[in-house]
Protein backbone atom coordinates (compact mmCIF):
# COMPACT_ATOMS: atom_id res chain seq x y z
CA UNK A 1 0.00 0.00 0.00
CA UNK A 2 1.10 3.48 -0.54
CA UNK A 3 0.22 6.93 0.80
CA UNK A 4 0.72 10.38 -0.71
CA UNK A 5 0.51 13.08 2.77
CA UNK A 6 0.78 16.64 2.75
CA UNK A 7 -0.83 17.48 -0.57
CA UNK A 8 -3.68 19.75 -1.45
CA UNK A 9 -5.61 16.54 -3.02
CA UNK A 10 -8.47 17.85 -5.35
CA UNK A 11 -10.52 15.09 -5.71
CA UNK A 12 -12.29 16.08 -8.83
CA UNK A 13 -15.81 15.64 -7.06
CA UNK A 14 -15.75 19.18 -5.90
CA UNK A 15 -14.46 17.78 -2.54
CA UNK A 16 -10.77 19.60 -1.60
CA UNK A 17 -8.46 18.03 1.21
CA UNK A 18 -5.85 20.52 2.57
CA UNK A 19 -3.00 18.17 3.47
CA UNK A 20 -4.98 15.23 3.09
CA UNK A 21 -3.75 11.86 2.39
CA UNK A 22 -4.81 9.20 -0.81
CA UNK A 23 -3.82 5.93 0.11
CA UNK A 24 -4.02 2.90 -2.98
CA UNK A 25 -2.89 -0.20 -3.94
CA UNK A 26 -3.55 -0.71 -8.17
CA UNK A 27 -7.05 1.05 -6.59
CA UNK A 28 -7.83 3.99 -4.41
CA UNK A 29 -8.59 2.87 -0.87
CA UNK A 30 -8.52 5.97 1.09
CA UNK A 31 -9.03 9.70 0.48
CA UNK A 32 -9.39 12.21 2.85
CA UNK A 33 -7.87 14.10 6.08
CA UNK A 34 -6.14 11.53 8.00
CA UNK A 35 -4.88 8.00 7.89
CA UNK A 36 -2.72 5.27 9.90
CA UNK A 37 0.23 5.40 7.45
CA UNK A 38 1.96 2.02 9.20
CA UNK A 39 3.06 -0.52 6.69
CA UNK A 40 2.52 2.16 3.88
CA UNK A 41 4.96 3.78 1.59
CA UNK A 42 4.70 7.05 2.67
CA UNK A 43 5.12 10.11 -0.21
CA UNK A 44 5.56 13.43 0.86
CA UNK A 45 3.84 15.80 -1.46
CA UNK A 46 4.13 19.15 0.86
CA UNK A 47 3.37 22.38 -1.12
CA UNK A 48 2.09 20.30 -4.09
CA UNK A 49 -1.05 19.28 -5.39
CA UNK A 50 -2.28 16.21 -5.92
CA UNK A 51 -4.92 15.31 -8.81
CA UNK A 52 -6.44 12.69 -11.30
CA UNK A 53 -4.52 11.16 -14.07
CA UNK A 54 -5.35 13.83 -16.83
CA UNK A 55 -7.49 12.61 -19.40
CA UNK A 56 -7.00 13.16 -23.37
CA UNK A 57 -10.98 12.43 -24.52
CA UNK A 58 -9.87 12.84 -28.18
CA UNK A 59 -6.24 11.99 -29.94
CA UNK A 60 -3.95 9.57 -32.22
CA UNK A 61 -1.69 9.09 -29.60
CA UNK A 62 0.02 5.74 -30.69
CA UNK A 63 -1.53 5.65 -34.34
CA UNK A 64 0.60 8.29 -35.36
CA UNK A 65 4.29 7.53 -34.73
CA UNK A 66 6.36 10.14 -33.46
CA UNK A 67 9.31 10.84 -36.03
CA UNK A 68 8.35 8.01 -38.38
CA UNK A 69 6.68 9.22 -40.69
CA UNK A 70 4.79 6.76 -43.23
CA UNK A 71 5.95 4.38 -41.55
CA UNK A 72 4.08 4.97 -37.93
CA UNK A 73 1.07 6.32 -40.05
CA UNK A 74 -1.62 4.16 -39.43
CA UNK A 75 -4.60 6.35 -38.12
CA UNK A 76 -6.20 6.82 -41.72
CA UNK A 77 -7.02 3.77 -43.74
CA UNK A 78 -8.32 5.74 -46.33
CA UNK A 79 -8.75 3.27 -49.33
CA UNK A 80 -12.26 3.07 -48.24
CA UNK A 81 -14.72 5.21 -46.55
CA UNK A 82 -16.45 3.18 -44.26
CA UNK A 83 -14.65 1.75 -41.82
CA UNK A 84 -15.79 0.43 -38.54
CA UNK A 85 -14.47 -2.79 -38.69
CA UNK A 86 -10.93 -1.27 -37.78
CA UNK A 87 -9.55 -1.27 -34.45
CA UNK A 88 -7.61 1.28 -32.49
CA UNK A 89 -5.83 -1.58 -30.62
CA UNK A 90 -4.71 -3.16 -33.70
CA UNK A 91 -2.72 -0.12 -34.37
CA UNK A 92 -1.85 1.49 -31.39
CA UNK A 93 2.02 1.25 -30.81
CA UNK A 94 2.87 1.59 -27.16
CA UNK A 95 6.25 2.12 -28.07
CA UNK A 96 5.46 5.54 -29.70
CA UNK A 97 7.56 8.29 -27.81
CA UNK A 98 4.49 10.18 -26.94
CA UNK A 99 3.31 7.86 -24.11
CA UNK A 100 6.16 8.81 -22.24
CA UNK A 101 5.63 12.35 -23.24
CA UNK A 102 2.14 12.11 -21.64
CA UNK A 103 3.05 10.65 -18.42
CA UNK A 104 5.88 13.05 -17.94
CA UNK A 105 3.17 15.69 -18.38
CA UNK A 106 0.49 13.66 -15.79
CA UNK A 107 -1.95 11.91 -18.54
CA UNK A 108 -2.73 8.36 -17.45
CA UNK A 109 -5.34 7.93 -20.16
CA UNK A 110 -5.89 8.97 -23.68
CA UNK A 111 -8.82 7.95 -25.44
CA UNK A 112 -7.38 7.16 -29.15
CA UNK A 113 -8.55 6.04 -32.23
CA UNK A 114 -8.87 6.47 -35.89
CA UNK A 115 -8.81 10.42 -37.68
CA UNK A 116 -10.96 11.56 -40.19
CA UNK A 117 -9.83 10.74 -43.48
CA UNK A 118 -13.11 8.50 -43.47
CA UNK A 119 -17.21 9.25 -43.25
CA UNK A 120 -16.76 5.94 -40.33
CA UNK A 121 -13.23 5.23 -39.64
CA UNK A 122 -13.66 2.67 -36.58
CA UNK A 123 -13.30 1.89 -33.18
CA UNK A 124 -11.66 3.99 -30.58
CA UNK A 125 -10.22 2.74 -27.23
CA UNK A 126 -9.49 4.66 -24.53
CA UNK A 127 -6.10 2.85 -22.85
CA UNK A 128 -3.53 3.99 -20.02
CA UNK A 129 -0.24 5.45 -21.12
CA UNK A 130 2.14 3.37 -19.95
CA UNK A 131 2.57 -0.36 -20.95
CA UNK A 132 4.59 -2.41 -23.55
CA UNK A 133 1.46 -4.55 -24.91
CA UNK A 134 -1.44 -2.98 -25.32
CA UNK A 135 -3.81 -5.34 -24.19
CA UNK A 136 -2.79 -4.87 -20.81
CA UNK A 137 -3.10 -0.48 -21.77
CA UNK A 138 -6.66 -1.04 -22.40
CA UNK A 139 -9.69 0.26 -19.68
CA UNK A 140 -12.23 0.17 -22.69
CA UNK A 141 -12.01 -1.05 -26.71
CA UNK A 142 -14.19 -0.13 -28.28
CA UNK A 143 -14.83 2.50 -26.12
CA UNK A 144 -16.44 4.47 -29.50
CA UNK A 145 -17.10 4.19 -32.91
CA UNK A 146 -15.57 7.40 -35.27
CA UNK A 147 -17.42 9.17 -37.65
CA UNK A 148 -16.56 12.19 -39.69
CA UNK A 149 -18.54 14.67 -41.78
CA UNK A 150 -17.42 18.26 -43.40
CA UNK A 151 -13.91 19.04 -45.12
CA UNK A 152 -11.66 15.91 -44.21
CA UNK A 153 -13.89 13.18 -46.22
CA UNK A 154 -14.25 15.60 -48.86
CA UNK A 155 -10.57 16.74 -49.71
CA UNK A 156 -9.75 12.89 -49.27
CA UNK A 157 -11.99 11.08 -51.18
CA UNK A 158 -12.42 13.63 -54.01
CA UNK A 159 -8.86 13.26 -54.59
CA UNK A 160 -9.47 9.20 -55.49
CA UNK A 161 -12.97 10.61 -57.31
CA UNK A 162 -14.70 8.53 -55.47
CA UNK A 163 -17.68 9.10 -52.97
CA UNK A 164 -18.11 11.26 -50.93
CA UNK A 165 -16.91 14.27 -52.53
CA UNK A 166 -19.85 16.68 -50.60
CA UNK A 167 -21.68 16.53 -47.29
CA UNK A 168 -24.69 14.98 -48.69
CA UNK A 169 -21.91 11.96 -50.22
CA UNK A 170 -20.47 11.80 -46.65
CA UNK A 171 -23.62 11.85 -44.66
CA UNK A 172 -25.51 9.22 -47.41
CA UNK A 173 -22.93 7.04 -46.44
CA UNK A 174 -23.20 6.81 -42.75
CA UNK A 175 -27.04 6.29 -43.00
CA UNK A 176 -26.59 3.97 -45.25
CA UNK A 177 -24.45 1.82 -42.94
CA UNK A 178 -26.74 2.67 -40.04
CA UNK A 179 -29.91 1.76 -41.66
CA UNK A 180 -28.17 -1.79 -42.86
CA UNK A 181 -27.27 -2.37 -39.48
CA UNK A 182 -30.74 -2.19 -38.21
CA UNK A 183 -31.79 -4.78 -40.50
CA UNK A 184 -29.31 -6.92 -39.98
CA UNK A 185 -30.06 -6.26 -35.86
CA UNK A 186 -33.55 -7.28 -36.90
CA UNK A 187 -32.66 -10.24 -38.57
CA UNK A 188 -30.48 -11.78 -36.09
CA UNK A 189 -33.25 -11.34 -33.73
CA UNK A 190 -35.72 -12.90 -35.64
CA UNK A 191 -33.45 -16.21 -36.26
CA UNK A 192 -32.72 -15.96 -32.66
CA UNK A 193 -36.57 -16.06 -31.72
CA UNK A 194 -37.36 -18.49 -34.60
CA UNK A 195 -35.11 -20.92 -35.61
CA UNK A 196 -36.45 -21.65 -39.11
CA UNK A 197 -35.69 -17.94 -39.95
CA UNK A 198 -32.38 -17.74 -42.11
CA UNK A 199 -29.91 -15.84 -40.01
CA UNK A 200 -28.07 -12.71 -41.86
CA UNK A 201 -24.93 -13.46 -43.43
CA UNK A 202 -21.91 -12.33 -41.39
CA UNK A 203 -20.71 -8.86 -41.95
CA UNK A 204 -18.03 -7.80 -40.07
CA UNK A 205 -18.96 -4.09 -40.49
CA UNK A 206 -22.22 -4.55 -39.57
CA UNK A 207 -21.40 -6.58 -36.66
CA UNK A 208 -19.20 -3.43 -35.74
CA UNK A 209 -21.58 -1.24 -35.40
CA UNK A 210 -24.54 -3.35 -33.23
CA UNK A 211 -23.24 -1.42 -29.95
CA UNK A 212 -23.38 1.74 -32.20
CA UNK A 213 -27.06 0.82 -32.47
CA UNK A 214 -27.52 -0.44 -29.11
CA UNK A 215 -26.05 2.53 -27.84
CA UNK A 216 -24.01 0.42 -25.97
CA UNK A 217 -20.99 2.92 -27.21
CA UNK A 218 -21.26 6.36 -28.03
CA UNK A 219 -20.28 7.95 -31.75
CA UNK A 220 -17.52 10.56 -31.79
CA UNK A 221 -18.24 12.30 -34.80
CA UNK A 222 -15.70 14.83 -35.80
CA UNK A 223 -17.43 18.22 -37.17
CA UNK A 224 -15.95 21.91 -36.71
CA UNK A 225 -18.72 23.75 -38.70
CA UNK A 226 -22.06 24.68 -37.75
CA UNK A 227 -23.85 22.80 -40.21
CA UNK A 228 -21.84 19.50 -39.90
CA UNK A 229 -22.53 19.91 -36.19
CA UNK A 230 -26.47 20.00 -36.61
CA UNK A 231 -26.18 17.10 -39.18
CA UNK A 232 -24.32 15.03 -36.39
CA UNK A 233 -26.96 15.91 -33.81
CA UNK A 234 -29.80 14.99 -36.81
CA UNK A 235 -28.18 11.57 -37.29
CA UNK A 236 -28.14 11.01 -33.47
CA UNK A 237 -31.92 11.82 -33.46
CA UNK A 238 -33.03 10.11 -36.51
CA UNK A 239 -31.25 6.48 -35.53
CA UNK A 240 -31.35 6.96 -31.83
CA UNK A 241 -27.42 6.61 -30.99
CA UNK A 242 -25.47 8.45 -28.34
CA UNK A 243 -23.46 11.16 -30.21
CA UNK A 244 -20.82 13.50 -29.32
CA UNK A 245 -19.11 16.58 -30.96
CA UNK A 246 -15.22 16.91 -31.53
CA UNK A 247 -13.77 19.45 -32.59
CA UNK A 248 -17.19 21.69 -32.21
CA UNK A 249 -14.91 24.93 -33.83
CA UNK A 250 -18.14 26.88 -34.62
CA UNK A 251 -19.78 26.01 -31.22
CA UNK A 252 -20.52 29.67 -30.29
CA UNK A 253 -22.11 30.05 -33.56
CA UNK A 254 -24.97 27.34 -32.96
CA UNK A 255 -24.53 28.17 -28.79
CA UNK A 256 -28.46 27.63 -28.38
CA UNK A 257 -29.17 24.13 -30.08
CA UNK A 258 -26.26 22.95 -28.34
CA UNK A 259 -27.85 23.99 -25.17
CA UNK A 260 -31.05 22.61 -25.99
CA UNK A 261 -29.42 19.09 -27.49
CA UNK A 262 -27.19 18.91 -24.14
CA UNK A 263 -24.53 16.89 -26.41
CA UNK A 264 -21.42 16.47 -24.72
CA UNK A 265 -18.48 18.05 -26.70
CA UNK A 266 -15.26 17.36 -26.93
CA UNK A 267 -13.65 20.71 -28.13
CA UNK A 268 -10.24 21.08 -29.83
CA UNK A 269 -7.27 21.74 -31.29
CA UNK A 270 -7.30 25.01 -30.50
CA UNK A 271 -3.65 25.69 -29.91
CA UNK A 272 -2.85 25.64 -34.08
CA UNK A 273 -3.57 28.07 -36.97
CA UNK A 274 -6.56 28.61 -38.81
CA UNK A 275 -5.41 26.27 -41.31
CA UNK A 276 -8.85 25.36 -43.22
CA UNK A 277 -11.94 27.25 -44.14
CA UNK A 278 -13.81 25.11 -41.32
CA UNK A 279 -11.16 26.55 -38.44
CA UNK A 280 -11.88 30.02 -39.20
CA UNK A 281 -14.09 30.34 -35.71
CA UNK A 282 -11.21 28.57 -33.79
CA UNK A 283 -10.79 30.58 -30.42
CA UNK A 284 -10.15 29.43 -26.83
CA UNK A 285 -13.12 31.81 -25.62
CA UNK A 286 -15.85 28.76 -26.94
CA UNK A 287 -14.68 26.69 -23.87
CA UNK A 288 -15.54 29.45 -21.73
CA UNK A 289 -19.24 30.20 -23.33
CA UNK A 290 -20.44 26.34 -23.39
CA UNK A 291 -18.91 25.53 -20.11
CA UNK A 292 -20.84 28.14 -18.32
CA UNK A 293 -24.16 27.09 -20.53
CA UNK A 294 -23.60 23.82 -18.31
CA UNK A 295 -22.64 21.71 -21.07
CA UNK A 296 -20.30 18.96 -20.75
CA UNK A 297 -17.03 20.02 -22.22
CA UNK A 298 -13.98 18.18 -22.38
CA UNK A 299 -9.73 19.86 -23.55
CA UNK A 300 -8.81 17.53 -26.28
CA UNK A 301 -5.24 18.12 -28.07
CA UNK A 302 -6.57 15.67 -31.45
CA UNK A 303 -2.49 14.55 -30.56
CA UNK A 304 -0.41 15.01 -33.00
CA UNK A 305 -2.62 18.56 -33.89
CA UNK A 306 -1.04 19.18 -30.06
CA UNK A 307 1.09 17.22 -29.11
CA UNK A 308 0.24 15.06 -26.44
CA UNK A 309 2.53 16.84 -22.96
CA UNK A 310 0.44 20.17 -23.88
CA UNK A 311 -3.30 19.15 -22.42
CA UNK A 312 -2.45 21.56 -19.37
CA UNK A 313 -1.44 23.81 -21.88
CA UNK A 314 -4.42 23.83 -23.19
CA UNK A 315 -6.44 23.94 -19.85
CA UNK A 316 -4.13 27.19 -19.08
CA UNK A 317 -4.99 28.80 -21.82
CA UNK A 318 -9.11 28.42 -21.85
CA UNK A 319 -8.76 29.80 -18.15
CA UNK A 320 -6.68 32.53 -19.60
CA UNK A 321 -9.27 33.04 -21.59
CA UNK A 322 -12.16 32.96 -18.94
CA UNK A 323 -12.79 29.69 -18.40
CA UNK A 324 -13.57 28.85 -14.93
CA UNK A 325 -10.41 26.66 -13.25
CA UNK A 326 -13.00 24.20 -11.86
CA UNK A 327 -14.47 23.30 -14.93
CA UNK A 328 -10.44 23.75 -16.80
CA UNK A 329 -9.61 20.58 -14.88
CA UNK A 330 -12.56 18.70 -14.67
CA UNK A 331 -12.55 19.19 -18.42
CA UNK A 332 -9.36 17.67 -18.65
CA UNK A 333 -10.65 14.76 -15.85
CA UNK A 334 -14.10 13.90 -14.55
CA UNK A 335 -15.69 15.44 -18.20
CA UNK A 336 -13.95 13.94 -20.28
CA UNK A 337 -14.11 10.53 -18.46
CA UNK A 338 -18.08 11.06 -18.33
CA UNK A 339 -18.11 12.08 -22.00
CA UNK A 340 -16.42 8.85 -22.76
CA UNK A 341 -18.37 6.50 -20.76
CA UNK A 342 -14.86 5.67 -18.83
CA UNK A 343 -15.75 7.66 -15.30
CA UNK A 344 -16.58 4.32 -13.84
CA UNK A 345 -12.86 3.48 -13.64
CA UNK A 346 -11.06 7.05 -13.92
CA UNK A 347 -11.27 10.76 -14.05
CA UNK A 348 -11.49 11.45 -10.02
CA UNK A 349 -10.25 10.83 -7.12
CA UNK A 350 -12.54 8.43 -5.45
CA UNK A 351 -12.40 4.92 -3.43
CA UNK A 352 -12.92 2.05 -5.73
CA UNK A 353 -11.12 3.76 -8.90
CA UNK A 354 -7.74 3.54 -10.55
CA UNK A 355 -5.38 4.77 -8.65
CA UNK A 356 -4.10 7.14 -11.51
CA UNK A 357 -2.33 10.41 -9.85
CA UNK A 358 -0.78 13.35 -10.85
CA UNK A 359 1.19 15.08 -8.33
CA UNK A 360 1.82 19.19 -9.72
CA UNK A 361 3.75 22.21 -8.44
CA UNK A 362 0.77 24.03 -9.01
CA UNK A 363 -2.39 23.11 -10.29
CA UNK A 364 -2.19 22.44 -14.35
CA UNK A 365 -4.40 25.22 -15.10
CA UNK A 366 -1.65 27.75 -13.91
CA UNK A 367 0.78 28.84 -16.16
CA UNK A 368 4.12 27.41 -15.10
CA UNK A 369 2.81 24.02 -13.83
CA UNK A 370 5.19 21.13 -13.86
CA UNK A 371 3.94 17.05 -13.23
CA UNK A 372 6.61 15.96 -10.08
CA UNK A 373 5.07 12.20 -9.89
CA UNK A 374 2.57 10.64 -12.06
CA UNK A 375 1.51 7.13 -10.47
CA UNK A 376 -0.83 4.54 -13.40
CA UNK A 377 -2.37 1.78 -11.84
CA UNK A 378 -0.69 2.30 -8.23
CA UNK A 379 2.93 2.32 -9.63
CA UNK A 380 5.25 5.48 -9.96
CA UNK A 381 6.10 6.05 -13.72
CA UNK A 382 7.37 9.42 -13.49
Amino acid sequence: MKLIKNGRIVTGTGEIYENGVIAFDKKIKYVGADYDANGCEVIDAEGMYVLPGLIDAHCHVGLFGDSLGFEGADANEDSDPITPHLRAIDGINPQDRAFEDAVRAGVTTVVTGPGSANAVGGQFAAVKTAGVCVDDMVIKAPCAMKMALGENPKSVYNGKDQTPVTRMGTVALIRELLFKTQNYIEGIEKHEADGEAERPEFDIKLEAMIPVIKREIPVKIHAHRADDICSAIRLGKEFNIDVTIEHCSDGDVIADILRQENVPLNIGPTLTDRSKPELRNLSFCTYKNLSEMGLSVAIITDHPEITIENLPLCAALCVQNGMDPDKAIAAITLRAAQNCRIDDRVGSLEVGKDADIAVFTKLPTEFGAKCAMTFIDGERKA
